[in-house]
């Protein structure tokens, strides 16, 4: 859970230095592992690393200024994402940089390194090391068995504390429905029921804003003043848009939990769909801006970040299907061809005329085959014919 934090002009200093020694710290590590090769001495673990960060601080004053728990939990956090490495989970750590990668975890049991209270009904305050109470805005109650919180510093200089803790998943509804759910681009998710759901993207006076400072910001000279205001108003608009769209997905993912039994989405490879085509000088690629104007529009539909949550609060509950073939086939007859689909929008079978939108038809073919291997399979009443199966030849007429 997240929280927006309201610092004073000092405590905002400490915290930015307590972010820079962070960042130092983990640089660092990142740059000692890359020395490393096979064959060499082992690189220094957590415990060597630590050794080193006291010999540094005997050294250096301004590193002794900062809080020794802030750098060693940078050391901890490095240690883990390696490990996480190491265990094939997660990519390689990479270099932290400044005003992007701007934050430090603060771990412990509440009460001694640190705590967290209620100042009255829109206010509490969080204890940092060697800043003191740091007030932020109170919107839910912070659980008491929460170890660790970390503060962050985004590009629109907003901080942000969030606390460490797992809500519980949504209890499974009684009705035993499924769902269906085809995520688009002009369409943002699309349900079996009909519902067509949409990101809350910008506004358009909002996007014409964005254009006239992005054009502003490519003619202000580098290093000046105009700049860095130029690119923080549009750093607040992209953040603007990016708080609307995790807005949505946490709304609609609750929504369909709550609602469904059964929720069944495409399995896409949204990493290998939104690659670059920009190819290599020997061999350029083709259509690079509408490639990447379409990779730009799939990341703000938000389609990783739906199924996400969607599996983290309808543990079990979710169900991938193959999405071949399910946006050109007829949910009524079966009947599979390109030509059905005329538009983006307009659905229209060739073989017994059945018209719907796009979206919603190939919803419901996956609610259709996420259903025949599921609810069938607990005893309950499914579909028998799935939506992807070889087409059927069309009855004669009498």
């Amino acid at each position: 859970m997240r929280f927006r934090l309201a610092p004073t002009a000092a405590q905002e200093a400490a915290l930015l230095a307590h972010c820079s020694h962070a960042r130092f710290v983990w640089n660092l590590a990142v740059e000692q592992h890359q020395r490393w090769r096979p064959g060499r001495a082992s690189a220094p673990g957590y415990l060597e690393q630590c050794r080193q960060l006291t010999e540094a601080r005997k050294e250096f004053d301004w590193l002794r200024t900062g809080s020794q728990t802030v750098q060693q939990q940078a050391l901890r956090d490095f240690a883990r994402a390696m490990s996480n490495f190491f265990n094939g989970t997660h990519g390689r750590p990479t270099w932290r940089k400044r005003h992007w990668h701007e934050g430090f975890r603060i771990t412990g049991r509440r009460g001694t390194q640190w705590d967290v209270r209620r100042v009255s009904r829109k206010v509490g305050e969080v204890k940092v090391p060697k800043v003191g109470w740091v007030r932020f805005r109170w919107s839910r109650r912070v659980p008491d068995d929460v170890r660790s919180y970390r503060i962050t510093l985004d590009p629109a200089g907003r901080w942000h504390v969030a606390f460490a803790a797992i809500p519980r998943p949504i209890d499974r509804p009684a009705t035993n429905e499924a769902v269906g759910v085809d995520r688009g681009v002009a369409i943002s998710a699309a349900l079996s029921t009909g519902e067509l759901l949409s990101v809350w993207g910008l506004s358009v006076k909002e996007t014409e804003r964005l254009a006239r400072l992005q054009r502003r910001l490519a003619r202000a000279q580098r290093g000046s003043n105009r700049r860095a205001r130029l690119k923080t108003a549009i750093a607040r608009l992209k953040a603007c848009e990016t708080d609307r769209r995790k807005d949505w997905v946490e709304k609609t993912s609750t929504t369909l939990a709550r609602r469904f039994s059964v929720i069944s989405v495409e399995d896409l490879k949204i990493k290998n769909m939104v690659r670059s085509a920009r190819g290599t000088i020997d061999a350029p690629g083709e259509n690079v801006r509408a490639k990447a104007g379409l990779n730009r529009s799939i990341h703000a539909a938000g389609w990783g970040l739906l199924v996400s949550r969607l599996e983290q609060k309808a543990p079990r509950r979710v169900v991938r299907v193959n999405p071949a073939n399910t946006s050109i086939t007829c949910n009524a007859c079966w009947h599979r061809a390109a030509e059905n689909r005329e538009s983006q929008a307009v659905f229209h079978c060739r073989a017994c005329g059945h018209t719907d939108h796009a979206d919603v038809n190939a919803a419901r073919n996956i609610r259709d085959i996420a259903v025949g291997r599921t609810v069938t399979a607990r005893g309950g009443l499914g579909v028998a014919r799935p939506a992807n199966r070889e087409p059927q030849p069309a009855l004669s007429s009498p």
